[in-house]
C-alpha cells in the first residue's frame, strides 16, 4: 500500500487500465469515499475501502478478487456501479511507495 499523492491525475477512462497495469495500484476519489484500487501479487485485482483498517492496519477489500484489470473495472463495487459508472465524478491519485531506511 502506497500513501496518497496530493494531486490528482489527468487521466481518463481509455487510460486507466494501461495506468493500473503499468503503477499496479491507484486511489480513487467517489464522493467522500476513497478507494484503494490495487493488484495482489500480479495475480488478481481488488478494491479497497480505505476508511477502514483491519487488525494488520491494512485496507479492507470492498470487491471481489478478478483475474484482470478489464473484469475489475466492470465489478459494480461502489454502490452497485462500476469504476465506469463513477468516472466522471471521480478523482484518481498515484499511489507513491515511500522507501524505508536502514
Amino acid at each position: 500500500m502506497g500513501k496518497k499523492a496530493s494531486e490528482a491525475l489527468d487521466i481518463n477512462y481509455d487510460q486507466l487500465a494501461d495506468y493500473l497495469h503499468y503503477n499496479h495500484s491507484v486511489y480513487m476519489k467517489v464522493d467522500n469515499k476513497v478507494y484503494y484500487l490495487t493488484d495482489v501479487n500480479y495475480e488478481a485485482w481488488r478494491a479497497q475501502d480505505t476508511s477502514i483498517r483491519n487488525s494488520k492496519n491494512h485496507f479492507v477489500d470492498c470487491s471481489d478478487l478478478v483475474p484482470t484489470v478489464d473484469e475489475f473495472l466492470t465489478l459494480p463495487f461502489i454502490h452497485g456501479k462500476t469504476i465506469k459508472d463513477v468516472f466522471d465524478h471521480a478523482s484518481f491519485y498515484a499511489s507513491s511507495k515511500t522507501e524505508k531506511m536502514a
